[in-house]
């Protein structure tokens, strides 16, 4: 059977034993715990308080269902970082301790999971060419497995994400079986999934004898765009996404799109060679609309109603610095806003994903998920546990996310 439940990451404006409450009187079975620098910080949560949260859960029905320890705890402007396949020893031993924490927090209240994501290929990552991301990962999943005791009636899960290294079912899998332990599975994001594979209905039925936790929430098709860095072997699919090309020797960046080919330039207009590469890359791309020049300079770089979106866009992409990712936000702005003739160059929301959904977590209902077929899907081959939303863009109208969610969903499970 699946039973709801719900995030306390989409409820950070309340005091957390209040959250908890309100999960509960909205009807769900289960609350998921999730660390949170300013509502549920780990480093400040004593044992009597964890104490405490179990008393509270003793007068509920709904019930403790995960601990999730919060790729967003250390640093907010690069979440997910430092991860468990970091190549600074200090920086995976920093995400070991944050999980280790969790475990500490779920034997105390009585959660059976605790849950966690991979990370990323980062920069440092290549320039580090003889460290293997996935022995980092590996390793660092049996050290958080040596925190169990024997009598820990405790399960760790891997979620894969979007853009993530672990991020499709085949990779998830395969990790599992890498780590070869009873104690560690997986946590499966219907979003996520949605993102990422292209029958996300025949990957549900494989993946879902590992699966121990589901997260829910809602998603639609967007821009799929790529972000790479310049080198002389691209190779562009036009049909699959656009491409926003970093040219490292100037910083500066060619939107390859089949209706507003772009160049974004610094100072001076790209001189002979750099031309002939743009005109190289838009040749092979088949992209036959006039080039227009943008001076870089000119963009505008503050504040705006797609800072949400863009910023969890940019987290996203791999192998690229923050620096040159941010570098990037004046130009999706630019393609976001409407400011040419009123209308935005781009009318949907920018997606980094394997599919073009957009990783962006809406309200179930909101968006063009199939929950009864997912459901059905995950009942018929062997799921049976919590199906919790996570809904952290909906923080200020948490209210209605909460209800909303529960009214559309409990159709569905039962």
């Amino acid at each position: 059977m699946i039973e709801l439940c719900y995030s306390t990451f989409g409820m950070t404006k309340l005091d957390f034993m209040e959250a908890i409450e309100a999960v509960d009187r909205a009807g769900y079975a289960g609350v998921e715990l999730a660390f949170h620098r300013d509502q549920f910080n780990v480093f400040n949560v004593t044992d009597e308080y964890l104490e405490a949260i179990r008393e509270r859960f003793k007068g509920l029905r709904a019930r403790p269902a995960c601990v999730a320890t919060a790729s967003h705890f250390f640093t907010p402007s690069r979440p997910h970082e430092p991860s468990l396949m970091s190549p600074d020893l200090a920086g995976r031993k920093r995400r070991i301790d944050l999980i280790r924490r969790g475990i500490h927090v779920a034997r105390k209240v009585g959660a059976p999971f605790v849950t966690f994501g991979s990370g990323f290929i980062r920069e440092e990552h290549l320039l580090h060419p003889e460290v293997n991301p996935h022995e980092l990962l590996v390793d660092s999943i049996h050290q958080c497995l040596r925190a169990l005791r024997d009598d820990d009636e405790i399960t760790l899960l891997i979620e894969p994400e979007p853009g993530m290294y672990i991020e499709t079912v085949e990779q998830a899998i395969r990790l599992v079986k890498d780590v070869n332990s009873p104690r560690f599975a997986l946590h499966i994001d219907l979003c996520h999934m949605y993102c990422s594979e292209k029958d996300f209905v025949a990957e549900l039925a494989r993946v879902a004898p590992y699966t121990r936790y589901l997260h829910v929430s809602d998603a639609r098709q967007g821009y799929n765009l790529k972000i790479l860095a310049w080198s002389p072997e691209l190779e562009l699919d036009m049909d699959f996404a656009s491409y926003l090309i970093y040219f490292p020797d100037t910083a500066e960046y060619l939107l390859v799109d089949r209706q507003h080919p772009l160049y974004f330039y610094d100072e001076f207009k790209p001189g002979a060679a750099r031309q002939k590469q743009i005109e190289e890359l838009l040749g092979r791309a088949q992209v036959t609309a006039p080039l227009r020049y943008v001076d870089y300079t000119t963009l505008y770089a503050g504040a705006s109603p797609f800072d949400d979106e863009i910023f969890t866009y940019l987290i996203s992409v791999p192998r690229l610095s923050f620096e040159v990712l941010e570098r990037a936000r004046p130009i999706l702005l630019y393609l976001r806003r409407p400011i040419h003739d009123g209308k935005p160059l781009v009318d949907r929301m920018v997606a980094n994903t394997l599919t073009g959904i957009v990783h962006f977590h809406e309200i179930p209902g909101e968006g063009t998920f199939d929950f009864a077929t997912a459901f059905k899907t995950l009942s018929d081959h062997g799921y049976s546990g919590y199906a919790s939303v996570e809904l952290y863009h909906h923080v200020e109208s948490w209210e209605k996310a909460l209800h909303d969610s529960y009214r559309h969903l409990s159709r569905f499970v039962g």
